[in-house]
């Protein structure tokens, strides 16, 4: 137990840095996927994505395209190999993309480029074993805010020749799904504020006929309001008839959430398992919430 203390207080000192990603990464297994690197889905040198294989794939292997946060004006596919790889040793194929950030690009052209990642993979996974048929989309922070996109707005994946049914489902990290007049600053010229279009946010969404979410949130998140974000497209979503499933943790914060993906800090909260569980299930049908 004190091991496992001075460990996650290194660890999270180190979170608060942005030498902290490159620790998780330092402490990541190699093992348990195999690694195509740098794969273009577009011309753009950001437009480019990561396939990781699992060695031991499931029959009708799962298929999970990730997107990072970072406010959209930050980020790098290999920064988040311990995400892809803590899903790879339970048996599913990962996709992690970069995609344009600002100020090279504002709203809506990263969505564009997620749908474009997400049309490459629906396209070509199968020569890498994955099973196009149980296709999800995750993110953290504003990368679950472009998952959530992609999957409640059917204009994005459309434009990019991706049929509406393609999702089995989408997950949702401590995303931001309702966020106008915006305050954050680092966002505010990403959505030409104060002439943010309401049509931005994933809770205006027509959500009826969306596939099935999974949403997660710390409880003591500073950075994303679980109450208006996760919980709130909760609601919206249940009301709509769409299957949701909610996790609520008090032990995590906004940087931790993705962070207990690598394995010193799994013991802080099941993420990982309610992960797996959601995407190796069968298709939902009935609502699960959780608050621990």
């Amino acid at each position: 137990m004190v091991a496992r203390l001075l460990a996650l207080a290194a660890l999270l000192g180190l979170l608060g840095a942005c030498s902290g990603l490159h620790t998780l990464d330092a402490v990541t297994a190699s093992g348990g996927y195999q690694l195509t690197q740098g794969v273009a889905y577009g011309a753009d040198p950001r437009q480019k994505l990561d396939v990781y294989r699992p060695t031991r794939p499931l029959p009708e292997t799962p298929v999970v395209v990730f997107f990072y946060g970072g406010t959209w004006n930050s980020g790098e596919r290999g920064d988040y190999r311990f995400v892809a790889q803590a899903l790879a040793a339970r048996g599913l194929l990962v996709v992690v993309a970069d995609y344009r950030l600002y100020p090279q690009v504002r709203y809506p052209s990263f969505l564009e480029d997620g749908a474009d990642a997400v049309a490459w993979t629906y396209r070509n996974i199968a020569r890498y074993g994955g099973d196009v048929r149980r296709l999800f989309v995750m993110g953290h922070s504003s990368g679950g805010y472009n998952a959530a996109m992609l999957a409640l707005d059917p204009q994005w994946l459309r434009k990019a020749g991706v049929p509406a049914n393609a999702l089995r489902g989408w997950i949702g990290l401590a995303g931001p799904y309702d966020f106008l007049p915006i305050e954050n600053p680092e966002a505010k010229p990403v959505f030409f504020f104060p002439d943010s279009p309401p049509q931005s946010q994933p809770i205006n969404q027509s959500l009826a006929g969306s596939p099935p979410a999974l949403l997660i949130a710390a409880t003591h998140d500073s950075t994303v309001d679980p109450v208006r974000n996760s919980e709130g497209l909760a609601r919206r979503l249940r009301a709509a008839g769409v299957p949701v499933q909610e996790r609520y943790y008090r032990r995590l914060n906004h940087r931790t959430l993705i962070a207990s993906f690598a394995w010193p800090l799994r013991w802080l909260a099941p993420v990982l398992e309610d992960v797996e569980r959601f995407v190796k299930a069968k298709p939902e049908t009935a609502e699960v919430r959780l608050r621990e």
